[in-house]
């Protein structure tokens, strides 16, 4: 064999695709439900004005990208312990990446998030 692919590696590296999928759809999320609800939005900002100066001035976009940060390193510690001694099949990975950022890049568009909020 020439290339012989260590399954512990590719397990983790599974683990890292799939937890920056979920951050990235956090984004999407959120970015939604901060177009759909006054409170919550609210609530997002706050959580970036949590810790990060001067996002006051950027609005609910600091509690977004907070947010995802969150998601992206929780989803990828518990990623990684579950499928470090394991591999799942790579087009399933695969087509979950693609789908969850396309979801994600739809969530984030004006069209989308607009008429999902209810807004013109």
């Amino acid at each position: 064999m020439i290339c012989k692919v260590d399954r512990e590696k590719l397990g983790a590296a599974q683990a890292a695709i799939l937890a920056a999928m979920l951050g990235t759809l956090t984004v999407g999320v959120v970015n939604l439900g901060t177009e759909i609800s006054g409170s919550f939005k609210k609530w997002v900002q706050d959580a970036g004005k949590f810790w990060m100066p001067g996002a006051e001035g950027i609005g609910p976009y600091s509690g977004k990208e907070t947010l995802a940060l969150v998601v992206w390193l929780a989803s990828w510690f518990l990623l990684h312990r579950f499928l470090r001694k394991r591999e799942w099949n790579q087009s399933v990975v695969c087509g979950l990446f693609l789908a969850g950022i396309a979801l994600a890049t739809t969530l984030v568009w004006p069209p989308v998030f607009h008429f999902l909020g209810g807004k013109p």
